[in-house]
């Protein structure tokens, strides 16, 4: 059985290979004959088709959106507005946070019969300067959590700002671990988004997919701009 994993496994990585070697085509293909350039789109196809079949696998995600840059809420939403479409029921927990109203939260409210919101927090340390109360938040909002996860209709939860809940030490990454192992969130194909800056490195290991959102530029520390509608918030 393990041989079988590793022949497959590597058939899989000789697919990627070459897949990367024949490039994704356009302008950047080195071909100027375009009878050439067809052979190369003709392979590509048939090597995506391979890569395709090969991948075959089916279970609940561990989702991590995490890094300095913006836009780890808005992806992990972007996929619950996509649960949505596909006519799931989904639930976003946000820890720490709380304290603002939010555009998403109110266009996510018009679909209440398949949204639960919850936002738990008590807003960023330093405005709540009471870190007894925030772990108490904290605490009280992963125990709603694990009652969204185990409960096999909804088809995506969204932990939001947890990696903060886990590096202000409110709540342990083992802990976290543990219970989405003990569960069957796999196995009913419930996937999990995690998201915040400083994921710790045993979250990432844990997870199936990390995304890392890189800051290059932004308008609050350049210009000196503040918080805006529709941007931030």
């Amino acid at each position: 059985m393990l041989d079988k994993y590793q022949s497959n496994k590597n058939n899989i990585n000789n697919l990627d290979d070459d897949a990367t070697r024949l490039g994704m085509g356009g302008n950047s293909s080195p071909e100027e004959d375009e009878k050439l350039y067809k052979k190369r789109m003709e392979k590509r196809k048939e090597i995506q088709s391979k890569r395709l079949k090969e991948r075959n696998l089916e279970k609940g995600l561990v989702i991590v959106f995490t890094g300095n840059g913006k836009g780890k809420t808005t992806a992990s939403l972007g996929m619950g507005l996509r649960t949505l479409g596909h006519g799931h029921k989904i639930a976003i927990i946000q820890f720490i946070k709380g304290a603002w109203t939010t555009g998403e939260k109110q266009a996510f409210e018009k679909f209440s019969n398949k949204v639960k919101w919850r936002s738990l927090g008590g807003g960023f340390t330093w405005e709540t300067q009471d870190r007894k109360k925030d772990e108490f938040l904290v605490k009280k909002a992963w125990e709603v959590a694990k009652d969204y996860m185990r409960n096999e209709s909804y088809k995506l939860v969204i932990l939001d700002e947890i990696n903060i809940a886990m590096k202000l030490g409110y709540i342990t990454a083992e802990e976290v671990i543990k219970f989405i192992k003990s569960s069957n969130m796999k196995e009913d194909i419930c996937h999990v988004i995690l998201t915040g800056r400083g994921a710790s490195k045993e979250i990432i290991e844990f997870a199936d997919l990390v995304t890392e959102m890189k800051l290059i530029k932004h308008p609050f520390k350049e210009q000196g701009i503040k918080a805006q509608e529709c941007v931030e918030y």
